[in-house]
């Protein structure tokens, strides 16, 4: 489901699947027909089961910072169907996106491609229009059977490996790695962060199939944090701050800086420095009230990391979370994995069709003090109690949609 996109189809005309089918055929046939608009683009593209986002953040903010100009596609929308795509940090315009869609029926395309696959192809269309100088592509799903993994990038980067969709992309860390790994092309580099070794090894493999060189995090490069931070790879910059908190994005940043190096960006330290000290990505630990934060931990991977941020910012303390998540998600074992932190557990419904029932929610947790309440008007009113931080986590889809009060006093 993507946000206002059924109001392009309808404005141009244009039919397409919104289910899943991944494969290369149907998109590679479609960017023929608009003429190849990623031909020549200077790609980075970038898989991983979490830190995607963080990682393209960083990126963004650290080439803005030096001046040049970025193009972005990412996954899932946050608001709509713009904000998937940025030229230059910001969503793209109705009008913009319209070019892509009008030059989309004009090539015959509708009938032929999913809704995913038809927004790559809408994003690549824009870009070759706005030619940034460079393009951050985000994989929708694993990677090489995605819709986006059509390009030759300059590097590709791999940011994390966890089981996940396990229709689609198997059941093992092995199989897993399978298909984020058929993002690396031959002769072109490969970066990666912080992997467990049944992902190493299968990356390693592919990288020496490929020809590619392989640049791995805690080998190659590394975020030294004893004193302060201090990017360490082929170049060093010593970093004053970071604004995006937890360990993880320390090494997100890292993979980041790493990657853009690989493909050839001269940086400068002063300027980097400055990007990690403002870069902040919506929804990943983001105080959006006093005491109250948001963050999209949707699988259990990315809720170990916010256990590890909630400890390494608040030591000691327990926090309130609130809840929502998708059917289908390894609902489980994440709120296991946030128990040790937690004083109490809130659950609620959201609207998304997947969503899963706040009352479903509650079952899976092993927390005595749990509840389920109401959003009324896409809007929750949360009490703190005893001071306590509240932590608004759970399906991106749900927090990008909720607004969040705190009860008068």
């Amino acid at each position: 489901m993507i946000p206002k996109m059924d109001e392009y189809k309808k404005r141009w005309g244009i039919d397409s699947d919104a289910s899943v089918k991944p494969g290369l055929e149907a998109v590679q046939q479609a960017l023929i027909k608009v003429g190849n608009p990623e031909k020549n683009l200077r790609i980075l593209h970038v898989a991983g089961t979490n830190g995607k986002g963080s990682t393209i953040a960083f990126m963004e903010g650290i080439l803005r910072q030096h001046g040049f100009s970025t193009g972005v596609f990412s996954s899932p929308a946050l608001v709509d169907i713009h904000d998937q795509i940025r030229l230059n940090g910001q969503p793209i315009e109705q009008k913009d996106l319209d070019a892509s869609f009008a030059l989309m029926k004009k090539a015959g395309l509708s009938g032929l491609l999913t809704d995913f696959e038809l927004l790559t192809v809408a994003a690549l269309l824009a870009f070759r229009q706005f030619a940034p100088d460079y393009v951050l592509l985000e994989t929708g799903m694993g990677g090489a059977l995605d819709s986006t993994n059509i390009v030759t990038p300059l590097v590709s980067v791999i940011t994390s490996i966890a089981v996940e969709h396990v229709t689609f992309l198997g059941n093992t860390v092995e199989a897993v790695t399978e298909h984020k790994a058929g993002i690396i092309k031959s002769n072109r580099p490969v970066v990666i962060g912080p992997l467990g070794k049944e992902a190493v090894d299968v990356v390693r493999r592919v990288a020496r199939e490929k020809n590619s060189l392989l640049f791995m995090y805690g080998q190659d490069f590394v975020m030294d944090c004893n004193a302060g931070e201090v990017f360490k790879g082929s170049q060093t910059y010593r970093l004053a701050e970071r604004h995006m908190k937890g360990p993880h994005q320390g090494a997100n940043a890292a993979v980041a800086i790493e990657a853009l190096l690989v493909a050839g960006a001269e940086l400068v330290e002063e300027q980097v420095a400055a990007a990690i000290a403002t870069v902040q990505l919506r929804h990943r630990f983001e105080e959006i009230i006093p005491g109250v934060f948001r963050d999209g931990a949707h699988n259990p991977a990315a809720a170990a990391m916010l256990v590890q941020t909630i400890q390494s910012e608040f030591p000691g303390e327990k926090v309130d979370f609130v809840i929502g998540m998708l059917k289908g998600k390894d609902i489980e074992k994440t709120l296991d994995v946030l128990a040790p932190v937690a004083a109490s557990f809130t659950f609620l419904t959201f609207a998304h069709p997947q969503a899963e029932s706040a009352e479903r929610l509650m079952l899976y947790c092993k927390c005595n003090i749990k509840t389920v309440t109401n959003v009324e008007s896409d809007t929750i009113i949360l009490d703190r109690v005893d001071g306590r931080r509240i932590i608004v986590t759970g399906s991106l889809y749900m927090i990008a949609g909720l607004k969040v009060c705190l009860r008068a006093s």
